[in-house]
């Protein structure tokens, strides 16, 4: 094994089609990982492995594999830049320590460009930017660098230049070491030779380095120093200070290049291991004991130290489940046991593999910093930590977006029927976005997921992979409800049946708990405030079981309910007759009373759009967009097309592809990504609940 510090943890990230599967599989060509180049267009690219991915052209799982570069391993794993599979990459950012922002050089940033920078930003993560398809028509540089640093409020500080753009995109500028690289295209881009800079590149080239030496100097002494006196400064100063403020998550170096046209690929591997963090250089991750939420626990990255290791991906599989670790303290040994303190259960370790796509290598141990897969585990699940039995401690866990659509399905024979139940929690253990449950009064099985695609690809595992034939409904968007006014409730529940009866009886009070925006958060949260004679503490938790199990089904459409915060004020109990049972029911009744007098309202998803279409359909679409109900955030024009911004609620959005595809002939697209949930307008709610 080698050293820690010559370990990176990377994870490629991108709006849809910015060529981060590409940039991916060009790295796994130079680094030796694969003899072949596998390409997305073909179906043959070696990340992209699932048959969904392969036929679409698209990455829907992240997929891990390790690379050597330079003497450091990089451990890499590739995203989906769909908004539908948002969790694989909110899953995969938790656990990595460095990230690489692709970005199409005709298009800049991008609605799902914004969405995963975020998701980088919520974990601090150090980033490197690439500025990918430079060769594509409409390519354009500057526009890229500016719009990172507009939208997305980046220091970037570009430390290469195009020599060209479009088809007369050839190789790059080293701004640091002020050599131009061309890259023989019939080698594969395998070998490349530096040249003197272009002359008509001289100037911009100059005037660039002086930008990157400005603002790199800050955080180097050296490069100060030469930068004030006006001297030129060692290539290992300017690398130094550029590494420092990256790790200080304070620049963004930004390289250029063409994955398809094999330019830039290797400069920007350098630029992984010259610039973004070893896992000794990541702040030191917090957890706290088992039992007690108060008493923090830091959690440093050493192989010597107590096990702590934290779950975040799960596969199932026919031969036992897959389970992918981030070992963040000590070491994993094959044919060892763990305690994962969120499920209070013991787990055997049995197999440790690494992982390249779905190839695996058999490990007989691995240690913190590592990203591995395990079989054996029975009980995690995702977000779990996984430690040493006499050390429990638990990490903060993985939270992921609210489903904002569901499906109605139904097995279409009994034997499908039986096979159903274990497919659902299959798949639930699998993806953290997917949750099903049982409609009571049609007895269908109800999936909710993030989106249309998000479901069609859950439907085809179903039937492909997991052999259970079933019956889809039309999608439906996930409503649900809140309240907009306190309110007090009581419920009672008394059965007398001559020998022992049932006794229950509290008083509840509910209230709205509202963001910043005024806009409904979280889901039901419970607190007791009742003094222990009137309900003894034995039942309390009961009544609060009782509460959000009344939340799941609401009072308006039997839609669950979320921004409510329900107090235990008052109560009364018998010393013989009551029972969990009966406190449980009387948390119900009193909190659907309590809901019906608090003026409940329906809430729907409303979605982030972004519309690209051509100037002279630009009226159309806004109009278009606004019959939908939407409101138009941001309006720009990029070359011979507009882009929209706007946020549309997501039941009118079902079929837009073909609205948008018939309103412009064919030329305009459009990303959509969830965004909140909204009160629906009186009218409209009238309409959907009766």
């Amino acid at each position: 094994m080698g050293s820690l510090d010559k370990i990176r943890n990377i994870g490629i990230m991108a709006h849809i089609d910015a060529g981060k599967t590409t940039v991916t599989e060009r790295i796994l060509y130079y680094t030796g990982r694969t003899y072949k180049m596998g390409e997305v267009h073909n179906g043959t690219a070696v990340m992209d492995y699932l048959e969904e991915e392969q036929k679409r052209g698209i990455t829907i799982t992240s997929a891990a594999t390790k690379c050597p570069w330079r003497g450091f391993d990089v451990n890499l794993i590739d995203t989906p830049g769909h908004i539908d599979f948002t969790a694989e990459v909110e899953r995969s950012l938790r656990v990595l320590d460095g990230a690489v922002a692709v970005f199409d050089g005709s298009e800049g940033v991008q609605a799902q460009s914004e969405t995963v920078w975020r998701q980088g930003q919520k974990y601090a993560l150090p980033c490197l930017c690439f500025i990918n398809k430079m060769d594509k028509t409409g390519a354009d540089f500057e526009m890229s660098v500016q719009s990172i640093h507009d939208k997305l409020l980046a220091n970037v500080v570009p430390v290469e230049i195009p020599i060209g753009a479009e088809d007369s995109f050839t190789g790059i500028v080293d701004l640091i070491a002020m050599k131009a690289v061309f890259y023989e295209t019939q080698e594969l881009g395998a070998k490349f030779r530096e040249a003197d800079i272009p002359p008509e590149l001289a100037e911009k080239a100059r005037k660039y380095r002086a930008r990157m030496l400005e603002m790199a100097a800050e955080y180097d002494e050296e490069l100060m120093a030469a930068f004030i006196n006006d001297v030129s400064p060692p290539e290992a100063a300017i690398r130094r200070a550029l590494r420092k403020g990256t790790l200080d998550n304070k620049l963004n170096p930004v390289f250029v290049g063409s994955a398809l046209k094999y330019i830039g690929v290797q400069r920007l591997l350098d630029g992984v291991v010259d610039y973004l963090p070893s896992p000794l250089e990541r702040p030191t991750i917090t957890g706290h004991k088992a039992q007690d939420e108060a008493k923090k626990i830091p959690v440093k990255c050493d192989p010597e130290g107590t096990l702590v290791a934290l779950a975040f991906k799960i596969i199932t599989d026919t031969h036992g489940d897959l389970y992918f670790l981030r070992i963040y303290q000590g070491t994993l040994k094959t044919n060892s046991r763990v305690l994962n303190p969120n499920r209070d259960a013991k787990e055997n370790i049995m197999r440790v593999f690494e992982m390249h796509a779905n190839d695996r290598r058999i490990l007989d141990s691995a240690r913190s910093g590592d990203i591995v897969a395990v079989v054996g585990l029975r009980h995690t699940l995702t977000g779990d930590t996984l430690c040493d039995p006499k050390k429990p401690i638990v990490l903060p866990s993985i939270t992921f977006p609210q489903t904002v659509i569901t499906m109605s399905i139904e097995p279409r024979s009994a034997a499908d029927r039986a096979k159903l139940g274990d497919a659902m929690e299959a798949l639930r253990r699998e993806d953290p976005t997917f949750s099903y449950k049982t409609d009571p009064d049609t007895g269908q099985t109800v999936i909710s997921g993030m989106g249309e695609l998000h479901l069609e690809i859950l439907q085809h595992k179903l039937v492909k992979d997991m052999k259970v034939d079933v019956r889809v409904g039309k999608p439906r968007v996930a409503y649900k409800e809140t309240i907009t006014r306190p309110a007090l409730a009581e419920g009672k529940f008394i059965h007398q049946t001559g020998g022992r009866g049932q006794y229950g009886h509290v008083v509840l009070e509910v209230q709205p708990l509202l963001d910043e925006q005024g806009l409904a958060v979280g889901r039901v949260e419970f607190e007791d405030r009742v003094p222990s004679d009137k309900v003894p503490y034995e039942y309390v938790a009961h009544v609060g079981r009782g509460v959000r199990e009344a939340a799941g089904n609401g009072v308006l459409g039997g839609y669950p309910v979320v921004g409510v915060k329900a107090t235990l004020v008052d109560g009364s109990h018998h010393p013989v007759d009551s029972s969990d049972l009966a406190f449980e029911q009387a948390g119900s009744i009193a909190f659907e009373r309590a809901l019906k007098e608090a003026r409940p309202v329906l809430l729907e998803p409303v979605m982030r759009v972004q519309a690209v279409v051509p100037e002279a359909n630009f009226g159309a679409i806004q109009a278009d967009l606004l019959a939908k109900r939407g409101v138009i955030t941001d309006c720009r024009v990029h070359g011979a097309m507009r882009v929209i911004d706007a946020k549309v609620p997501l039941v009118e959005l079902f079929g837009y592809s073909s609205d948008i595809r018939s309103l412009t002939a064919g030329r305009g697209s459009f990303t959509m990504e969830p965004m909140t949930y909204e009160r629906v307008p009186d009218q409209v709610a009238k309409q959907i609940l009766f």
